[in-house]
């Protein structure tokens, strides 16, 4: 059996009068790429805050490699690397003086620990006299994740990586997380993007402090359990008002230039609905059966 890297039972924040995680469960085996999707506030930071020690939970436990968050601290903070959701390094130091200072705070040098960042770093040691502000998104990303990983920890905790980054930079940091994984390091990583959901080996979906479901994303998406269609036409935001109104329909999600819609028992005759649609004054409609992805599962689950 897979020692636990991480372990959360019955995880709790109340900040005043708002209850932000609600009684939160989860194992992660060591070695392995564990993504905490959900929208922005749906608890996914304040779990990341726990579990690096920042904050203590209202009620309930969490143990990183059995150290409890409360009581095993110091252990945990020697053990970790954490990317907080925000650009927290120095921005008046250069990058090359960042990753210095943050390697003296653990007791190690660069030398020492080189061959854990150098396909990262890398890629910005040609501004590694730069100041770190002055960095664009994808650099101060990559200096941010050497930066973290410099006293070669165990696991990293990375909070909303991505946010704010080109889609090429996405790219590239995932790819970076991918050969980490391969290493060994055991990597929980909170997102908002559904589509890098495929990238982790498991996923837990939170919505409002609560976890929906923990499984693969593979296995999320195959038990959808029902057709799925996606449909656009000429007025996209009156095709969304006119769907709503039809009996037959079930749930009506606007998906980038589609919409994806299901009826409410699973059979549709798309010939019968376009002709509706037209009589509704639609025109250059298009539809087609599609197969679900994990926002699709997402929004089915906040709907059960």
């Amino acid at each position: 059996m897979n020692e636990i890297a991480v372990e959360a039972k019955g995880l709790k924040k109340t900040y005043e009068k708002v209850d932000a995680v609600k009684g939160v469960s989860f194992a992660i085996p060591k070695g392995e790429l564990f993504g905490l999707i959900g929208p922005d506030g749906a608890g996914k930071t304040s779990i990341f805050r726990i579990l690096t020690t920042l904050i203590l939970p209202t009620e309930g436990k969490a143990e990183i490699f059995g150290n409890d968050v409360v009581k095993d601290y110091k252990k945990i903070r020697n053990n970790i690397g954490y990317m907080p959701q925000r650009f927290s390094l120095y921005q008046d130091l250069s990058v090359e003086e960042n990753l210095n200072f943050f390697a003296r705070v653990f007791g190690t040098s660069v030398q020492e620990n080189y061959d854990l960042i150098k396909d990262i770093y890398i890629q910005i040691e040609p501004f590694k006299n730069r100041l770190a502000g002055k960095l664009s998104g994808g650099m101060k990303q990559k200096l941010a994740l050497s930066c973290a990983l410099i006293h070669s920890p165990d696991i990293l905790i990375l909070d909303e990586p991505t946010t704010g980054v080109d889609a090429v930079s996405r790219k590239e940091f995932w790819e970076m997380l991918i050969r980490l994984k391969q290493k060994g390091i055991t990597i929980v990583v909170s997102t908002p993007y559904m589509d890098e959901a495929n990238l982790c080996d498991r996923v837990a979906l939170i919505q409002d402090g609560r976890i929906m479901k923990i499984d693969k994303p593979q296995n999320i998406t195959n038990e959808f359990g029902r057709k799925l269609w996606a449909i656009k036409s000429e007025n996209i935001y009156k095709l969304i008002q006119d769907l709503r109104q039809f009996e037959f329909i079930d749930t009506v999600y606007p998906f980038g230039e589609f919409i994806h819609i299901t009826s409410k028992d699973n059979s549709m005759d798309i010939n019968s609905l376009i002709l509706l649609l037209k009589n509704n004054n639609h025109s250059k409609i298009e539809m087609l059966e599609v197969q679900p992805n994990i926002e699709d599962c997402f929004m089915e689950l906040m709907n059960n």
